[in-house]
């Protein structure tokens, strides 16, 4: 079959059109012709070997990427988690994992899809615990799962939701998304500071789903530090670490503020959190966006253009979907 196969450990993906076709191991796994498969990071860092879930594992050739939607052996139209590889023309997935497209929702906006609404509404639903009539900051809006928390946050009911991010131009546009204000990255340290203050004391913010980490982060949090009176609870999540991976952390933040700080990843959430995303979050965002309600941006590339298209920057706010 015709795949992206990495050959050679930290090497890109190659167009291979022969390579071995998966064949399910148990009951639980089923084949699927794929259609579509989006290329994430997190993608990127397991082809790689460098992310945290694929440190410890030996080195074999393999398909890459996570997801994909497809058609089931009787014509259904799904998208699915692989136990293989899913850019390829067929691949294993877990029946568990699998759920039923909406007959007009298009191949590609479904692929897009589902990671970004793992990075913005498992963080928002079971870390941040959201309610209706929450003042929400996203640290890092503009890219694409930026952009899907802006709208689900909206979704699940936020009373105002605060962008940040370095694009000027993106930031406008997130406006339309729904975000009721805009802080800029490019300002200076004492600028950012006093706006996010300013912000945080007019409207309190009660929860914060950051992609960037790094020295944003510490500026968020310097920003929310108390003064010795009682502060509002504030529930931080970090989901992404765009501008580094560590941050220097003040412990009188943690003593002065009721904050608390928690991580959204995989290994990071629990078994019934990860059925509830399949049986009820991904289709209500999957029926969304086939309504017109939710929108992500995308890309296509062909599959035999998988050595060019792998580290091709793409325009900002948009996925590359890889079209099997």
């Amino acid at each position: 079959m015709k795949a992206a196969v990495v050959l050679k450990k930290g090497e890109m993906p190659k167009y291979v059109e022969d390579f071995a076709e998966p064949t399910p191991q148990n009951e639980h796994e089923i084949l699927i012709s794929v259609k579509a498969s989006a290329v994430k990071n997190l993608d990127k860092m397991r082809a790689s070997g460098k992310h945290y879930s694929t440190e410890n594992k030996s080195f074999v050739a393999k398909v890459v990427g996570g997801d994909g939607v497809g058609l089931l052996a009787d014509g259904t139209r799904v998208y699915a988690m692989g136990t293989c590889g899913m850019i390829a023309e067929k691949a294993i997935v877990d029946k568990k994992r699998v759920v039923k497209l909406p007959d007009n929702l298009d191949f590609a906006t479904a692929a897009a899809l589902p990671n970004a609404v793992m990075g913005s509404a498992m963080a928002l639903r079971f870390k941040a615990k959201m309610q209706k009539g929450d003042t929400v900051l996203i640290n890092g809006a503009t890219g694409v799962t930026g952009r899907m928390a802006i709208q689900i946050a909206k979704h699940y009911g936020a009373k105002k939701v605060i962008a940040i991010g370095r694009n000027e131009q993106s930031l406008k546009e997130l406006l339309l998304l729904g975000a009721d204000e805009t802080v800029s990255l490019k300002q200076n340290h004492e600028a950012f500071v006093e706006q996010i203050q300013a912000i945080h004391l007019q409207t309190p913010i009660d929860v914060v789903i950051d992609y960037l980490w790094g020295q944003s982060t510490e500026q968020i949090l310097s920003a929310l530090k108390g003064h010795g009176g009682f502060s509002h609870r504030t529930r931080y999540v970090s989901i992404g670490g765009m501008m580094g991976d560590t941050i220097t952390l003040s412990s009188s933040i943690l003593r002065s503020t009721d904050i608390q700080l928690s991580g959204s990843g995989i290994g990071s959430w629990r078994p019934e959190e990860v059925q509830l995303l399949v049986t009820e979050i991904l289709p209500e965002m999957f029926q969304l966006a086939a309504d017109n309600k939710l929108t992500i941006d995308t890309e296509i590339g062909a599959l035999k253009d998988i050595d060019i298209l792998w580290n091709t920057e793409i325009s900002s706010g948009k996925r590359l979907v890889i079209r099997i």
